[in-house]
């Protein structure tokens, strides 16, 4: 199902009860994990062993607690975290939310990927996102069925497949899922066998229509083949005038992003084998591919930021 970001029905799925909206940070933690880095092939072939690797996120708690707190595990997108996802986290906990904000790059090395994609794995921050799951679950403060997952471009990616059965069966935690999806402009150009067999949880698309880093098309024919398929927990919203990364302030007007290496052209899909095939040469998709192409624009769009606060907050 797609919605309009200009009359975003209030979501009537309330898994994260918000606490009193005057809430505030009141602590910020640093938390060392272990993770592990899998290339894509390894993931879809349901590898465990890879290379394993500490990484970091940071928990924000809200000042007003009388219970086991509602989270949200928030995922950056190819340049690292940034002040505009420091800005979700302060929106979330003054709705009394806690978030953990991962950090999956530092800890591999990584300052960005935005010109060089395939220095990680497309779904490794999958993984990332289950085991801040792991680590959360436990936490007596943080109440462990209503941990919802938020994350952006490449984030957003790793947020919408992370709701996939098959890739929770192989990777997931047992016993516990996500109680929510939350993409932003994900890429929705790959089709994974199974990806129809999505989660019962709800799943909620953000999308800019006027992005051509990651285009809204694939994600809306996605959108419609898991409707088609029966999955009417799946939501898109669709974000008029908005390029990529339309919440972040950081480019108050449309630029091109130079060096960026952008897939919007390429349409891939899984192989027998685990591979990511590019669908018109057949063969293994490489950056290198001639679909891929450098320049991009990004911007920042205030009404539809807004819109988009307001609607995340609903749904949660």
């Amino acid at each position: 199902m797609r919605l309009s970001a200009i009359a975003v029905p209030i979501m009537l799925m309330a898994l994260l009860l918000p606490l009193p909206a005057h809430a505030q940070t009141a602590r910020i933690e640093l938390h060392a994990f272990r993770s592990t880095t899998l290339t894509d092939q390894q993931f879809l072939n349901g590898v465990k062993e890879g290379q394993p690797v500490t990484i970091a996120g940071e928990l924000r708690l809200p000042r007003a607690r009388t219970s086991r707190l509602p989270a949200v595990v928030l995922l950056h997108g190819s340049g690292g975290l940034s002040a505009s996802h420091a800005a979700w986290a302060e929106e979330l906990t003054g709705m009394g939310i806690a978030v953990f904000l991962v950090d999956s790059f530092t800890g591999r090395g990584i300052v960005s990927v935005s010109a060089s994609q395939d220095t990680l794995g497309r779904l490794a921050m999958i993984i990332d996102a289950y085991r801040a799951l792991d680590l959360l679950a436990p936490d007596s403060r943080i109440d462990a069925d209503r941990i919802a997952l938020m994350g952006f471009s490449r984030g957003g990616q790793s947020v919408l497949y992370a709701s996939l059965r098959r890739f929770q069966k192989m990777h997931g935690p047992p016993g516990i899922e996500f109680a929510a999806y939350i993409p932003f402009y994900p890429s929705c150009n790959t089709r994974f066998r199974d990806d129809e067999n999505v989660t019962g949880r709800p799943v909620h698309i953000h999308h800019g229509l006027d992005d051509n880093y990651v285009p809204i098309e694939p994600c809306q024919a996605y959108v419609d083949r898991l409707y088609a398929a029966g999955k009417k927990n799946v939501v898109l919203t669709e974000y008029p005038g908005a390029h990529h990364s339309f919440d972040n302030p950081a480019n108050p007007t449309p630029v091109r992003a130079e060096r960026s290496q952008s897939t919007a052209l390429c349409v891939l899909q899984e192989d027998g084998n685990g591979r990511v095939i590019n669908s018109k040469t057949g063969k293994p998709f490489s950056y290198r591919d001639t679909c891929v192409r450098l320049g991009p624009t990004v911007g920042y769009n205030a009404e539809q930021h807004a819109a988009a606060v307001k609607s995340v907050k609903e749904f949660l």
